[in-house]
């Protein structure tokens, strides 16, 4: 059973839908038969990795094949820096700067970390595990193949980013910022988005039937390249026209 509740805050209409999660076939009936292109998923496969000998990173570092285990990256400054077949496991990443950074082939794991700084960076073939992190900064950034699964995002911005192949699977993302970015293939599996802004994003083939809930503070209007179920539409109906300014009565 899926609720919908709407909310207004400072002239906004806040849409919110919960409930459970169709099977996926069904969901897929529900579009017309047609269905929507869904995602390529990463398959990352390391090598034996090699311990990462500490000293800081660099900008412009170039990084191969090793594993940063429980290090403490906070503050630190990797701007342009390359990752190739990285391990990040348990990592620190408080205000640390990644600006233009390339990670590539690479598998984070239980990363946490206040502010840090991605913008503008480019993410292929990455996955991204049980993290929790605070005000990430991607605004700009390119994210291809990305499986971002398990975890809590606050405050995720993505602003003007290009997201392509991402998934997005049983994490908590609070008022995450799509705001002008430009999304194709992506999926919500099992996922809660609270407060999640599109104003201004494109959508293509965006598949939003997956999510265990679904609030969506701006860009409701921004919607016509996602796909949801037959029942959210008939219980979004209400929101939609409310949002719309239309009148409805018997």
């Amino acid at each position: 059973m899926l609720e919908v509740k709407s909310r207004s805050s400072k002239g906004r209409t806040t849409l919110v839908v919960s409930g459970g999660v169709q099977h996926r076939g069904m969901a897929r009936r529900a579009a017309g038969g047609k269905g929507v292109k869904g995602a390529r998923r990463p398959e990352v496969r390391l090598p034996v990795p090699a311990p990462y000998g500490g000293g800081g990173l660099e900008p412009d570092g170039d990084y191969d094949g090793l594993e940063f285990r429980d290090a403490d990256l906070g503050g630190q400054d990797g701007s342009g820096a390359r990752f190739m077949d990285c391990s990040l496991v348990g990592c620190a990443l408080d205000e640390t700067r990644l600006h233009h950074a390339r990670v590539l082939d690479s598998a984070l794991t239980g990363v946490r970390g206040l502010g840090t700084d991605l913008a503008e960076a480019t993410l292929r073939d990455v996955e991204l595990t049980d993290a929790r992190l605070g005000g990430p900064q991607l605004h700009g950034a390119v994210l291809e193949r990305v499986l971002i699964r398990g975890g809590k995002i606050d405050f995720l911005n993505l602003r003007t980013a290009r997201l392509r192949d991402v998934v997005f699977e049983g994490c908590v993302l609070v008022e995450p910022d799509f705001g002008g970015a430009r999304l194709e293939r992506v999926e919500f599996v099992d996922c809660v988005l609270k407060g999640a802004d599109f104003h201004a994003a494109t959508l293509t083939d965006v598949d939003l039937r997956g999510a265990a809930s679904l609030e969506i503070s701006a860009g409701l209007d921004r919607l016509s390249g996602a796909v949801i179920s037959t029942a959210q539409l008939l219980d979004l109906a209400p929101v939609l026209a409310v949002e719309w300014g239309i009148r409805v009565e018997d």
